[in-house]
């Protein structure tokens, strides 16, 4: 891993919390991902299960976590089952962790190699009554290949029909919502990477400049900080192509007068940040340009003040909406005649703000949790309004990542330039 040893007490304690959740005399089984095949023996970057690391740390292929609290040996109430490795793993693939460092990682003591798991886990499942199995509940997930922990879930009631069987993922969403310090910290690291990216981009972005040219630069930066690279698929989208939501082929010429929509941003220790700038190709924002894109940063602003202890996202969505009609009647875009006719199912600024306001991150970049939720102190939230508009061929969206606490928001991307007039000064 490029990122800094995590000190371990993160997980031990993520590990009580989540045992303290669980019924009597049950236990939970976590899987890691699988590595991805691409075409022939090719395969794609590992990208661990986010469940499993926020229980133990472990960031390689083939493990598996299992938690039994009221396991009748002490040794059994925290388990670690990793791939052995041997002489040809080390030559072709690589270090795998040792035994003591899978220890120190995560603070588990008993660890065995994946082989003993069918033999250790018959003596588990004997003892206990339920069983917790994890599964992807994001509301948003769209799954179409089998999953390691659908197959274990598939191989687990069919070995062991007469045990009941839970779900993990309501009290993995109901755990990750709220951060820790550790966590917070881990995600300002990434934040800060991402302003070392964006602040070395400015000087570079120029008329002629390609989309892709944009993104090596960032590459480059993250990766040389101890990023892994981008938190998501990048957005580099200059004109028109900011007005696609989610553009990523980042192919086009960026030309004079145009803006271009940044939605970029680094991951550290798989935890994510997310951030969207808009640039002025040219240099400076023209008239019509920067009219849309102050009216975006007034609402950010609205939207930040509203992220308070007690609020909700569906509520901060309903706020921001409203805000939203008025700022379009302002740009023309919308009449207030044509506002007292719609149809409040279908509210008419959705047709240049389509999207939400906020979401949740953390070890995913849209992240688990309840919409519903009233905000808590240490969640984590995106704040993101934007302005779209199609036949001018231009797209503004501004966005920072917002620490929620019982003094107020806290802008974990504060530091990083967002004013017109910084903009365009750092550009020149």
């Amino acid at each position: 891993m490029k990122y800094s040893a995590i000190e371990n007490k993160l997980f031990i304690e993520n590990r009580k919390r989540f045992a303290k959740k669980l019924k009597p005399n049950a236990l939970a089984v976590f899987n890691s991902n699988d590595v991805m095949p691409t075409n022939a023996d090719g395969t794609m970057a590992f990208v661990q299960n986010a469940d499993l690391f926020y229980l133990s740390g472990i960031d390689q292929e083939e493990s598996v976590l299992v938690i039994f609290p009221d396991a009748k040996n002490e040794a059994h109430r925290e388990i670690l089952f990793l791939k052995e490795t041997n002489e040809h793993i080390a030559v072709w693939e690589g270090h795998k962790y040792t035994k003591e460092e899978a220890f120190q990682t995560s603070g588990i003591k008993t660890v065995h190699w994946m082989s003993q798991f069918k033999t250790v886990f018959k003596t588990l499942m004997n003892q206990c009554e339920q069983v917790y199995l994890n599964t992807n509940e994001h509301t948003r997930a769209l799954i179409q290949v089998e999953t390691r922990d659908a197959r274990f879930l598939n191989w687990c009631k069919e070995s062991y029909p007469l045990h009941t069987y839970m779900r993990s993922a309501p009290v993995m969403h109901d755990l990750r919502v709220v951060k820790s310090k550790i966590e917070i910290d881990l995600i300002q690291e990434a934040c800060n990477i991402t302003e070392k990216g964006f602040r070395g981009l400015l000087s570079f972005v120029k008329p002629g400049v390609w989309e892709y040219e944009v993104e090596a630069e960032l590459i480059h930066e993250f990766v040389r900080n101890r990023s892994k690279g981008f938190a998501y698929g990048p957005i580099v989208a200059s004109g028109k192509n900011a007005t696609v939501l989610h553009y990523v082929d980042n192919n086009k010429q960026c030309k004079a007068g145009d803006v271009i929509l940044l939605d970029v941003a680094a991951e550290y220790a798989n935890y994510a940040s997310d951030m969207t700038r808009c640039l002025p190709v040219s240099g400076k924002f023209n008239k019509r340009q920067r009219k849309v894109y102050d009216a975006v940063l007034r609402m950010k602003r609205e939207a930040m003040r509203m992220m308070k202890v007690g609020n909700t996202l569906e509520k901060l969505n309903k706020e921001v909406g409203e805000l939203m009609q008025e700022e379009l009647v302002k740009l023309g875009l919308l009449k207030n005649s044509a506002i007292k006719k719609q149809d409040p199912a279908n509210p008419l600024y959705k047709k240049y703000f389509m999207h939400g306001t906020s979401h949740y991150i953390g070890l995913d970049v849209h992240d688990v949790g309840n919409f519903s939720r009233p905000f808590e102190d240490g969640m984590v939230l995106t704040c993101e309004p934007g302005i779209y508009i199609p036949e001018e061929n231009l797209g503004i969206r501004l966005e920072n990542d917002i620490l929620i606490t019982k003094k107020g928001p806290i802008d974990l991307m504060s530091t990083i330039p967002i004013e017109a007039e910084e903009i365009e000064a750092l550009m020149n």
